[in-house]
């Protein structure tokens, strides 16, 4: 099955157009006065367009996971299950990145020692059970895919450059 056909590069080209629409909307969220009514609309906005998106990348990742149960009978192999799954995990870490940023800020306020913490990834003071705006979860979530691809590129480069150069061309429906 080609690219153009697969149901799979036909909503991942749709949630990506929603992820490019939604940094949009974020840049434009960040240069609005905190005080502002449009801040307040926008920010319901991002925060309901956020949602929207993880449950269309939860979607994709369920359709993967059915996949992966016999990749050979969808026409795929293990490379191109874990270029999807790579693909929906940066696209959730996109999302999810937006989420935290307005919610941390909705929360805080938009003063400058909040946007402050909020780089630093410091303690609210006056929020002591709540000293970590980030779950240590979603640092042990990225590890371990940092971990997959790495393993997954070192035994590819065990079968030598020829499996590898698809990769760095682009081109990740290989077939041995």
């Amino acid at each position: 099955m080609s690219k153009a056909q697969d149901p799979f590069y036909i909503v991942k080209e749709e949630i990506q157009e929603s992820i490019d629409k939604l940094q949009s909307s974020f840049h434009q969220w960040e240069r609005i006065r905190p005080e502002d009514e449009e801040r307040v609309h926008l920010t319901k906005e991002l925060l309901a367009n956020c949602e929207s998106i993880e449950w269309k990348i939860d979607e994709l990742d369920k359709a993967i996971s059915v996949a992966a149960r016999d990749p050979s009978w969808y026409g795929i192999d293990e490379v191109e299950l874990e270029s999807r799954r790579r693909w929906t995990s940066n696209a959730r870490t996109q999302v999810g990145t937006v989420k935290k940023t307005v919610v941390a800020r909705k929360e805080t306020g938009n003063t400058a020692s909040a946007m402050h913490r909020e780089l630093m990834r410091l303690p609210i003071s006056h929020q002591a059970d709540r000293s970590n705006l980030y779950s240590t979860e979603d640092n042990d979530d990225f590890i371990a895919s940092e971990l997959d691809r790495q393993m997954l590129l070192i035994r590819l480069s065990n079968s030598g450059p020829q499996t590898l150069w698809p990769l760095f061309c682009g081109n990740t429906n290989i077939r041995n």
